[in-house]
């Protein structure tokens, strides 16, 4: 199955579950902020995610972020601190994640979609 983390007011996460719903994409929607991903299923995510470092799972625009002010802290931080931070707040993360059995695509954006899911 095929997990679609987003945020629900996330207008990017709308526009990219709706092009996979008119693709026919079967999904099972998660609301990232309700129910982020605990550490071991973000771990496994990561592991999948080939295309990807840790630290670009970091929605680096969001509030929380430079609240926290990770831009300047990220760097010192470890692999497991770095997964803590993330499943303790799902605005922290990335969004809309669509993770499948193929591979993760953080974002939105139609031919990333189309190749991983070859549409």
């Amino acid at each position: 199955m095929n997990k679609f983390y987003e945020y629900k007011k996330c207008t990017t996460c709308r526009k990219g579950k709706k092009y996979l719903e008119e693709q026919g994409v079967d999904l099972e929607v998660i609301d990232m902020v309700e129910e982020p991903p605990s550490e071991y299923e973000l771990k496994d995510i990561i592991s999948k995610a080939d295309n990807y470092e840790i630290d670009q799972f970091f929605n680096t625009r969001g509030k929380v972020y430079k609240e926290l002010g990770l831009k300047e802290k990220l760097d010192d931080l470890s692999f497991d601190e770095k997964i803590e931070l993330l499943t303790s707040n799902g605005m922290l993360i990335k969004r809309p994640m669509l993770v499948t059995e193929k591979g993760v695509i953080l974002g939105f954006k139609e031919a990333k979609y189309d190749e991983l899911l070859e549409l």
